[in-house]
């Protein structure tokens, strides 16, 4: 399972959400609108994508 990625993109603004979904979106490596970040797809990455899931668009990699 190392070599499955998981592509994130921010589509959504963390202004006016709660405290720790915009801490989500940090830890994700997203800070600013439509920035993109691939990263390994493991549990921990999955729910940290489904916490923040109507902020990120979820593409599957290779």
């Amino acid at each position: 399972m190392a070599d499955k990625t998981v592509t994130i993109t921010q589509i959504g603004s963390p202004i006016g959400r709660r405290k720790d979904q915009r801490q989500t979106l940090v830890g994700l490596g997203l800070n600013k609108m439509h920035r993109t970040r691939t990263l390994e797809d493991t549990p921990s990455v999955r729910g940290m994508i489904n916490k923040v899931q109507h902020l990120v668009r979820v593409e599957n990699g290779a």
